[in-house]
C-alpha cells in the first residue's frame, strides 16, 4: 500500500472519529474506528468499527450508521479535501471479539496443561 493510501486512511479514520463523538456523542461512546480502507480512486470507502456491549450494543451502532451515514459524509465534506469525497459503507469489526475468544481458549489450553503436570 502507497504512503498517500495509508495517509488517506488515516485522515479519514480521524476525521470519521471526530464527527461521531462530537455531533453524536451520546450513541457513539461505545463505538470505535478501528479501520478505514478508501479505494485507490477515493470513490469508496469502508469504515470498520467495533462496539463496547453486547449484540444490541452492535445492533443500535448499525442503526445509527445507517441513519446518519449522508450528514456523516456532510460533515466529513467539511474536514477532508479530496479530489472526490468517498461514499461511506459502514462494516462491523469482530475482529476484537475473536481475539479475545482465542486468548481465552489458549489459556484454557494452558490451565489444563499445568493440571495434568500437577497429576503426573
Amino acid at each position: 500500500m502507497s504512503s498517500r493510501s495509508v495517509r488517506v486512511n488515516e485522515l479519514v479514520k480521524r476525521e470519521i472519529s471526530t464527527v461521531l463523538h462530537t455531533n453524536y456523542r451520546e450513541r457513539a461512546v461505545g463505538i470505535t474506528i478501528t479501520e478505514v480502507d478508501v479505494s485507490p480512486d477515493l470513490r469508496n470507502a469502508r469504515i470498520y468499527y467495533s462496539v463496547i456491549g453486547d449484540q444490541t450494543a452492535v445492533q443500535a451502532a448499525e442503526s445509527l450508521f445507517n441513519k446518519e451515514h449522508k450528514n456523516i459524509r456532510q460533515f466529513l465534506s467539511k474536514t477532508v479535501v479530496l479530489k472526490y469525497l468517498p461514499k461511506l459503507q459502514f462494516k462491523f469489526d469482530d475482529s476484537i471479539a475473536r481475539g479475545v475468544r482465542v486468548l481465552d481458549l489458549l489459556e484454557e489450553i494452558d490451565d489444563e496443561s499445568d493440571e495434568g503436570e500437577m497429576q503426573r
